[in-house]
């Protein structure tokens, strides 16, 4: 049956999909459905059960630590069991396992628990893009990549549910049912792409060629993959510009909703408001302005501009007025600007960031070259989350005002250090 000609590219692009990369972005919202209904509840959750801002961010350095080890050992495990097989396995590690944990939490050790487990979701994250690109068009990767982004914000629609169950439970009891509810839309995510999948032709090669091949050998192959990174000028440079995006998101997802619920004074029940407006605007975004920034190959001008976009709402939500802890119009209002600009900038960078590591990976070796990767990332990143918990537990502002040094910092790489492409790289090196 014909695809119907559609004038916007990304609409197109959906109805184009096919096999896996069908199956990866159709049940992306699935996602939303579950750990995007909680997660704004996170990190006020935890302070709820008196666990200190200091503890908060340590429990993600911690996380980050763990994500390290799995994501060193993710590309080794990728290749023995495959790729359609390590994302169900790994999801249910990673997601349905904790978020039972998360449900029945009573202090800090129950999330410190749940974190070194946690860390898991970074061997599917890498078995998981693996499936979603090696049977895609590198044409369509930056789409491709677009589509996941639009899929898990457009599940923010659903975010009245929560601030329904908080009105009418109270934060605790409510964060707990939505964890429960997590774990059942997980677990029928990770059952339903697994059905819906297969195997890539890379995975069946790679999975063929680790085959009696010991984790440990495996390895110690990571030795001159190591080097095609170090080579690759294009690959240093995405994996500089990841790691800044990482760091940011990192002390967002962290310390945004405790600075607007405890500085500013934003009641409970209206935190998942703000993440569903910011994804709904990060929706709009993506099918209007950001194809029109992106649709070329030249994206370095789309990344400073996305950097410095993302640095103006850091700078306006440090510079809001406290008001006595209470929350006023005006405190909406610029509020309201803040999301509007991390819309833009977050999703913007998010997309360019993953497009630039898929587009400079050596397509051969992705699984283990992304390991590393994200590897490198997390150890960079991971002291970030106790940095800005040790700023929170001073100035619930200054996490934000770290942020946007990173993002100036982005701005630097961005415009001195820029690479267009692998293989421009290769030629000039």
């Amino acid at each position: 049956m014909p695809v119907p000609r559609v004038r916007n590219p990304l609409v197109r692009s959906l109805l184009e999909l096919r096999g896996n990369g069908r199956a990866c972005v159709y049940t992306e919202p699935m996602w939303g459905l579950s750990m995007m209904l909680v997660l704004p509840y996170a990190s006020v959750f935890m302070l709820a059960l008196g666990v200190h801002d200091e503890q908060i961010g340590l429990l993600a350095t911690i996380s980050m630590l763990s994500q390290m080890v799995f994501g060193l050992l993710s590309g080794v495990i990728t290749d023995k069991l495959g790729r359609r097989l390590t994302t169900a396995v790994f999801d249910i590690v990673a997601w349905a396992i904790p978020c039972l944990i998360w449900a029945l939490a009573q202090n800090f050790w129950w999330f410190l628990v749940a974190a070194v487990i946690n860390g898991a979701w970074q061997v599917t994250q890498n078995s998981w893009d693996c499936l979603l690109v090696e049977d895609v068009d590198r044409a369509e990767i930056p789409k491709v990549y677009s589509l996941i982004k639009v899929a898990a914000e457009f599940s923010a629609l659903f975010a009245p549910i929560a601030a329904l169950l908080v009105s009418r439970f109270g934060l605790e009891p409510a964060v707990r049912i939505l964890y429960v509810n997590a774990f059942v839309i997980m677990s029928a995510k990770i059952w339903i792409l697994y059905r819906w999948s297969t195997e890539t032709d890379t995975g069946r090669l790679r999975r063929e060629q680790t085959r009696g091949v010991s984790i440990w050998r495996s390895l110690a192959g990571y030795r001159p993959v190591l080097g095609l990174i170090v080579r690759s000028k294009g690959t240093l440079f995405s994996l500089t510009i990841q790691a800044i995006v990482a760091a940011v998101t990192l002390v967002n997802g962290t310390f945004w909703q405790v600075v607007i619920n405890q500085h500013l004074g934003v009641p409970d029940p209206l935190l998942p408001f703000f993440p569903m407006v910011r994804s709904l605007l990060s929706v709009l975004f993506f099918f209007t302005v950001i194809p029109a920034l992106t649709h070329g190959k030249h994206l370095r001008l789309p990344t400073l501009l996305g950097f410095g976009v993302y640095l103006a709402g850091q700078v306006l939500l440090v510079l809001i007025p406290a008001n006595g802890g209470v929350a006023s119009a005006a405190t909406y209002a610029l509020l309201a600007g803040c999301l509007l600009l991390d819309a833009f900038g977050a999703g913007i960078l998010f997309m360019l960031g993953e497009s630039l590591v898929a587009l400079h990976v050596d397509r051969h070796e992705r699984s283990r070259v992304m390991a590393i990767q994200r590897t490198c990332v997390m150890l960079v990143t991971a002291p970030f989350g106790w940095i800005s918990g040790w700023l929170s537990g001073m100035d619930r502002t200054w996490p934000f005002i770290l942020t946007s040094g990173l993002l100036v910092l982005g701005l630097l790489v961005t415009a001195r250090l820029w690479v267009t492409t692998h293989e421009d790289a290769a030629a000039h090196s």
